[in-house]
């Protein structure tokens, strides 16, 4: 059987950066992905699917080895580059710096890495950054060698309406002039990732620009358009949505939220028991005084009258307390102890009956010392 002749593009490959490194970051031993190199679709080799779909996506690679490239695994040397390069450019705490070398040489190194990463936040945005540089560069080397022709479209500066319908005149010869203005773009941007500084770009000389506020926006894609899709090849499509947090260095987690929601319920998270302990009771005084104003319907000046009897209360307790601690060390009155309040009464009412009042006689003794 021959081979069926494909057509050839009149203008470079327009490539989606975000899937081609969200592709490479999950190509491993388990996971393969494919670059089409006549329309520039993604093909993900999903061992989920189907027997009979399988065998049709291995015939259909065999037979197009030319068409089909396949994307490069990440190796362990790599990965450990990657990290290193990181620690080495991008921290500047000594601590952390000796605390992530140490990450990197043991074991499970590249999750325990993101692990460390994500739980300070001021490295976050540096790794991302970086993460992002160095991924961008191994794509463009990657793609050199293959001797692709390329423009990644979050690089164009074209409308998004022209863009489409540059899809839609892939391989036509003669193109509206819009669609042929929108071509030279294309053709002059693909020239510039062959260049040098594709591969080692060069900070921008000057004075740094102010620094203004960031305004993060989704880039608005096109719509995937391909003509000449094998049906093989159609269930295994590797388009996914431009997000956010789409591309992750995890081997284990697809997404930055599969990998956030596992850093959230794993074991680091701690409680502090005497705050714990500290907040049940907070809690359980709330709830009895809410009982208290529910029973006797006090409300808050009723509040304030019990505190205060409670506080009077408390007063008199103690002044008690005083009065009998005074008890102890004042010295006791000489004499007789004062006649009960009966008694009393009972000799002024005797003696308002007599009418008589009892004086005692007056002594004269100096009268007798002139006598003699």
């Amino acid at each position: 059987m021959a081979k069926q002749k494909l057509p050839e593009a009149q203008n470079p490959l327009i490539l989606r950066f975000h899937r081609l490194m969200d592709a490479f970051a999950k190509s491993d031993d388990e996971r393969d992905f494919y670059l089409d190199t006549i329309e520039g679709f993604l093909v993900f080799a999903d061992l989920d699917k189907s027997l009979e779909e399988l065998d049709g996506l291995e015939k259909e690679l065999q037979d197009n080895l030319e068409r089909y490239r396949l994307i490069p695994k990440m190796t362990f040397y790599e990965t450990k580059k990657f990290m290193e390069g990181f620690v080495n450019e991008k921290v500047y705490d000594i601590d952390t710096k000796e605390k992530l070398l140490d990450i990197i040489g043991s074991k499970e190194a590249r999750e325990n890495f993101l692990e460390f990463i994500y739980d300070h936040l001021t490295e976050l945005e540096k790794w991302q950054q970086y993460y992002h540089e160095r991924s961008r560069i191994r794509i463009i080397e990657w793609l050199r060698q293959e001797e692709i022709r390329f423009a990644f479209e979050e690089d164009l500066d074209v409308t998004k309406t022209a863009l489409e319908k540059v899809k839609h005149h892939l391989f036509e010869g003669k193109v509206p002039k819009d669609v042929q203005t929108a071509r030279d773009a294309i053709v002059a941007k693909s020239k510039t990732y062959y260049s040098n500084e594709a591969l080692n770009p060069r900070p921008k000389r000057g004075r740094p620009p102010k620094q203004a506020q960031k305004v993060e926006l989704e880039p608005q894609y096109t719509v995937d358009i391909y003509k000449t899709v094998p049906s093989a090849i159609r269930p295994f499509l590797f388009n996914p949505d431009f997000t956010s947090t789409a591309v992750t260095f995890s081997a284990k987690f697809d997404t930055e939220a599969q990998l956030i929601a596992s850093l959230r319920g794993s074991s680091r998270v701690k409680i502090d028991t005497k705050l714990e302990a500290l907040s049940q009771r907070l809690e359980s005084l709330r709830h009895l005084s809410d009982r208290l104003k529910a029973s006797s319907g006090l409300g808050i000046e009723g509040e304030e009258k019990i505190i205060q009897a409670v506080s009077s209360q408390e007063t008199e307790r103690e002044k008690g307390k005083i009065s009998t601690f005074a008890k102890g060390f004042l010295p006791k009155k000489k004499g007789r102890l004062p006649k009960e309040k009966g008694e009393i009464q009972e000799m002024m009412q005797k003696k308002r009956k007599a009418g008589i009042k009892q004086v005692t006689p007056i002594k004269r003794g100096k009268k007798k010392k002139d006598e003699e």
